[in-house]
C-alpha cells in the first residue's frame, strides 16, 4: 500500500484517487454479494479464521518433538495411564484428544480415524474462510467495473459540458483501481495465506497422529524423537539434533556412546 501511494504522489495528486462513491460501490457493494453469496454463520466466523493470520502452525513442531519424547519416557517409565497428569499442561486440543484416547485404551486403528477426521473437519472449517476471500477477492473487480460503467453513463449524459468529461472519466476509472486493489492487494493474499496456514496445520496434525501413535505402541523415546525430527525444515532439524548432543538420551549421552 506503501509503495502504490508513495508512485501516486510521484506523478499526480492523492486527492483524485479518493471518491466516496466508489468505495460505496466497491466495498459495500462487493460486501452486500458476499452476504447473498455465503449463509451469515460463515460470514461471522471470518474475525475467528482472521486470527490465524497471526499464528505460525509450523513453529510449535520443534517444541512437539520434546513433548512427545518427554511423554514417550513417562509411558514407558509409568504406564500409559501416567499421561493422565500430564493433559493439563498441554494447550494443544488435538493433542490432548489424542491422548486421552490412548489412555483409555482405543485401538490403533480407531483412534488414527478419529484424528484423521478432526484434521479433516479443520481443514473444511478453514477452506470456508479461504472460500470467503477467494470470492470477495472475485466480486471486487467485478463491482468496480460496474461502478465504472455508472460513471460512464452519467459522464455521457452531461456531454452538453465538455469541460466535465475529463473529470467525470477519471472519477468513472477510479471504481475500476478500487476494485483491483483491494482484491489483488487484500482479499486473494489473505486467502492464500490462510491457504500456507491450514496446510501448516495439517502438517502438525499429521506430525501429532504419528506421535501419539508411536507412543502407544511403545517406541524408544529416541526412535520417536528420530522419526518426529522428519517433520521438521532442513534448520529446524540441524536445531534439534545439536541440542540432543547436548541432552543425555535413553540414559546415555552421546558423548558416552561416541567414546564406548
Amino acid at each position: 500500500m506503501a509503495l502504490i501511494i508513495w508512485s501516486i504522489l510521484l506523478s499526480g495528486n492523492l486527492n483524485n484517487f479518493i471518491n466516496i462513491p466508489s468505495i460505496i460501490i466497491t466495498i459495500f457493494g462487493s460486501f452486500s454479494a458476499l452476504l447473498i453469496s455465503f449463509p451469515f454463520k460463515t460470514l461471522k466466523n471470518i474475525p475467528n479464521v482472521l486470527k490465524m493470520l497471526l499464528s505460525s502452525p509450523g513453529n510449535e513442531r520443534m517444541e512437539l518433538v520434546s513433548l512427545f519424547a518427554e511423554l514417550s519416557r513417562k509411558a514407558r517409565k509409568d504406564g500409559l495411564l501416567a499421561l493422565e497428569d500430564e493433559l493439563d499442561k498441554i494447550n494443544n486440543p488435538f493433542l490432548v484428544s489424542g491422548l486421552q484416547l490412548v489412555i483409555d485404551g482405543v485401538e490403533p486403528d480407531s483412534i488414527r480415524d478419529i484424528l484423521e477426521l478432526k484434521a479433516e473437519t479443520i481443514e473444511r472449517r478453514h477452506s470456508t474462510g479461504q472460500a470467503v476471500f477467494l470470492k470477495w477477492g472475485e466480486l471486487a473487480p467485478a463491482f468496480g467495473m460496474l461502478g465504472t460503467l455508472i460513471g460512464l453513463i452519467i459522464m455521457l449524459a452531461q456531454l452538453d459540458d465538455p469541460s466535465k468529461i475529463g473529470a467525470g472519466m477519471a472519477t468513472a476509472l477510479v471504481t475500476t483501481f478500487y476494485g483491483s486493489l483491494m482484491a489483488n492487494l487484500v482479499f486473494i493474499p489473505i486467502a492464500s495465506n490462510l491457504k500456507v496456514q491450514t496446510e501448516e496445520e495439517l502438517f502438525t496434525a499429521e506430525m501429532i497422529i504419528e506421535g501419539v501413535l508411536e507412543i502407544q505402541a511403545g517406541t524408544n523415546p529416541r526412535l520417536l524423537e528420530e522419526k518426529l525430527v522428519l517433520y521438521l525444515d532442513p534448520r529446524e532439524q540441524r536445531d534439534s539434533k545439536n541440542k540432543a548432543n547436548k541432552l543425555p538420551g535413553d540414559d546415555r549421552s552421546n558423548e558416552a556412546i561416541n567414546n564406548g
